[in-house]
């Protein structure tokens, strides 16, 4: 009895797990004339949800390449002092994937739509609280890449910036940019002598910016 119901068990167990097998179809046709044998084949490939954000050093995006990297570039602006407070944006000195002071930015999603947004700490600062250059006076221009809309830039600010929305189509969302970093240079009174601003880890002076994709 006991066998018996062993048996029932097991058998109960295949019949369940059968559905879940890869069987090949087949199928004999006989007779006189023309003979049409038809099988089947059925497939399905599974898409994970990605979101890849790129600003300054990154993989190759365009080629399904999407990997983390860690590193994170600084941008300088070192201003001589005849121009300083001119009126006159200011390029950037050093730094910059895609030249001086130019980023490669780039968001790549597959789940909908996705918004971008920049934050800091606060005015970038030299050591001393009081002595401050705003965020405002860092400008970024966008220029098309490979989208046929460039990404645009949330505009930076002491603390959190304005909101981008790159709006899918078809379920992915995808737009890329060169980003142009200026010093709008146009303090009055002059700022305060000293170096507003650094970078690593620690956020010096508060130095560093932090863009945030987010894919709901």
């Amino acid at each position: 009895m006991k066998t018996s119901m062993a048996l029932k068990t097991l058998l109960g167990a295949a019949s369940m797990a059968l559905p879940l097998m890869a069987l090949a179809e087949s199928n004999v046709q006989t007779g006189a004339g023309t003979l049409n044998a038809t099988a089947h084949v059925d497939f399905q490939i599974v898409i994970p949800r990605i979101l890849y954000l790129r600003i300054g050093a990154g993989s190759a995006y365009t080629t399904g390449a999407l990997t983390t990297n860690a590193a994170v570039d600084q941008i300088v602006f070192t201003v001589p002092g005849a121009s300083l407070s001119n009126g006159s944006p200011f390029a950037a000195t050093a730094g910059g994937d895609a030249g001086l002071g130019v980023e490669t930015a780039a968001i790549v999603g597959n789940g909908g739509n996705v918004t971008l947004v920049a934050t800091t700490a606060g005015a970038l600062n030299n050591g001393v609280a009081a002595q401050t250059i705003p965020y405002t006076q860092i400008t970024t221009t966008a220029a098309t890449i490979t989208s046929a809309t460039a990404l645009p830039a949330p505009v930076l600010a002491n603390g959190t910036s304005n909101t981008v929305t790159v709006t899918a189509v078809n379920g992915v969302a995808f737009q890329d940019a060169k980003w142009t970093y200026a010093f709008a240079n146009n303090l009055v009174p002059v700022p305060a002598a000293g170096t507003y601003g650094g970078g690593g880890v620690a956020n010096v002076n508060n130095g560093r910016v932090t863009y945030t994709a987010t894919m709901l």
